[in-house]
């Protein structure tokens, strides 16, 4: 049996102190296959987000085993979870986080240039003509519409290759017309590189796209619910 890239048991992390304390997630256990699609769903605060952080290695956690692509996260400095992103993640936010003063080639050859690569440019634009932003590359974030910056974020959170790519609600800040384009851009690419995709939604048709759905509640993940759905990426 091939082990899953993405592996968490009894991950439990907790804010505050004394009676300001608040248990986010209370010993959550998740794993994901390489190449495989996986949504994360649940009520608001349930902790979902939380989780995908966590797996990010953007949020530490007080207790629990998390291992991705063979690293265990809590061996790692600030500095080594830093490389750990640049190396095996690529992240795409409901919000974009392009920054405003860049334009769309230079985001999308940020994760490039922190790696050291010479060609980062051209790589970088060959990854916006994927996304259909061929003729977008010199607009900066305020130019574009709410789609084509989620087209920049997921050129770069492609552009380096990762094996993983994490996303938080990516169709959430879109109409619906928008948000099937840029799911379908997502499996797609995905699909076609053989990434492991993990993707929080509240959209229960895009979660259903994926090779298998989740549930979170009260910061454990309900394995109970977990079901595996047909027609992935349909």
């Amino acid at each position: 049996m091939v082990d899953p890239i993405i592996l968490m048991h009894d991950v439990r992390l907790s804010l505050g102190t004394g009676a300001a304390r608040v248990d986010i997630l209370r010993g959550a256990n998740l794993s994901a296959e390489a190449g495989k699609s996986v949504a994360i769903v649940g009520p608001s605060g349930s902790g979902k987000s939380t989780l995908l952080m966590a797996m990010a290695g953007l949020e530490r956690v007080d207790s629990g085993r998390i291992t991705v692509a063979g690293v265990e996260l809590s061996a790692l400095s600030e500095d080594g979870l830093a490389r750990f992103r640049r190396q095996t993640v690529g992240l795409v936010f409901q919000s974009f986080h392009l920054v405003p003063t860049m334009t769309a080639l230079e985001n999308v050859a940020i994760p490039l240039e922190l790696i050291g690569a010479a060609d980062a440019f051209e790589r970088a634009s060959r990854e916006l003509a994927l996304v259909g932003l061929g003729a977008r590359l010199s607009h900066y974030p305020a130019e574009l519409s709410g789609g084509e910056q989620q087209r920049v974020a997921i050129a770069r959170a492609l552009v380096a290759r990762p094996p993983i790519v994490i996303a938080d609600e990516p169709t959430g800040n879109l109409d619906s017309s928008t948000g099937q384009q840029i799911a379908d851009l997502l499996f797609e690419t995905g699909s076609r590189l053989g990434t492991t995709l993990v993707l929080v939604t509240h959209d229960e048709g895009l979660a259903r796209r994926c090779h298998r759905v989740v549930h979170v509640r009260d910061g454990l993940v309900d394995e109970a619910m977990a079901l595996a759905t047909a027609g992935v990426g349909a």
